[in-house]
């Protein structure tokens, strides 16, 4: 399995998620991209729209999907088409699907035609993953803060949290918005769907599932809008009964055999994770509150790069095939 070659199609390719798994699948070792769709540049080559493809590639965007020609579909399409999308396609038995929107990420919508989609976070159920048919890709914002409380869970300490974070601008995508427009976004600061992030579903639903079933703890959680393109960080606030070393261990224990969450000794910054599929997690405590910092980059860790990283453990790929990638750093 590990030297077969993987044909890959990708509806909504011209998309800020679409282009960076052009990016990434252009370098994977074993990936080879079928098809690239999208409606509205068919015909078009693809770095007219994604120009830092300029000379890495003469593919043009297909107007077709041509299933049988994939061994994998990647669904970049917006939140709510996914779904009506692939109801519509007669899906070949042996295709395996990641769908990069929200539609199927929680347990009352994974299913279409019969197909059970499994939440793809790699740190929460990576077996499940290996053998999953369909998956369905976490959000940004969801794997910063999941990430960031998992251990917590699973160890049956997380208690009431209170998180804020800040995220670029790409992570809303590139439909014009006014909070998108330079002069607005240039030099400002703004929290948006305070308390009420649809994100905050499946972060409930995987807390749960970490700590063996129940009610999770409260989660109150404002993002920010940020003065920059892309990356995502959070800091996350929690009473807890033991030592910061304590804790530490702890978060090292439970991200020892995934190769992209780290816990960093020392404060982290968002560059380091910027142009990575990384998460970096550090600690600080101050008297009972235990604070996680939490940053990754939204495209790829909380979007394109994770999916590859799902489609690598599919598979039965080097978890990092494709996805040694550095950070700009300055």
């Amino acid at each position: 399995m590990k030297h077969m070659h993987i044909r890959i199609g990708i509806i909504g390719a011209a998309g800020y998620t679409g282009g960076e798994l052009i990016r990434i699948l252009l370098g994977h070792p074993q990936g080879r991209i079928a098809f690239a769709h999208s409606k509205s540049n068919a015909g078009k080559p693809l770095a007219s729209v994604h120009r830092d493809l300029a000379g890495e590639t003469d593919l043009c965007f297909s107007p077709d999907i041509p299933l049988d020609s994939a061994d994998v579909l990647f669904l970049c399409v917006g939140h709510g088409e996914a779904k009506g999308l692939l109801a519509s396609l007669n899906l070949p038995d042996a295709l395996r699907v990641i769908d990069l929107s929200q539609d199927f990420r929680w347990a009352v919508n994974d299913a279409v035609k019969g197909a059970t989609f499994v939440y793809g976070l790699p740190e929460l159920q990576k077996t499940a993953i290996q053998k999953a048919k369909y998956v369905a890709n976490p959000g940004c914002f969801a794997t910063a803060i999941q990430l960031a409380l998992l251990p917590l869970a699973r160890a049956g300490v997380l208690q009431t949290v209170h998180v804020t974070g800040i995220t670029g601008a790409t992570g809303a995508g590139q439909s014009l918005q006014a909070t998108l427009h330079f002069p607005w976004r240039a030099n400002n600061i703004s929290a948006y769907k305070t308390l009420t992030h649809q994100h905050l579903y499946e972060i409930r639903q995987s807390l749960s599932q970490a700590q063996g079933g129940g009610k999770p703890a409260a989660i109150h959680f404002i993002p920010w809008r940020g003065d920059f393109a892309r990356g995502i960080f959070v800091s996350a606030c929690t009473t807890y009964s033991g030592t910061l070393q304590e804790a530490n261990a702890l978060f090292r224990h439970f991200y020892n055999e995934h190769p992209f969450t780290r816990v960093s000794p020392d404060p982290i910054d968002l560059k380091q994770v910027v142009n990575t599929n990384k998460c970096l997690i550090h600690l600080e405590m101050a008297g009972d509150q235990l604070v996680v910092h939490a940053a990754i980059d939204n495209l790829l860790k909380g979007a394109s790069g994770q999916a590859v990283q799902n489609m690598n453990l599919m598979f039965g790929l080097d978890e990092d095939a494709g996805l040694r990638l550095k950070g700009t750093a300055f």
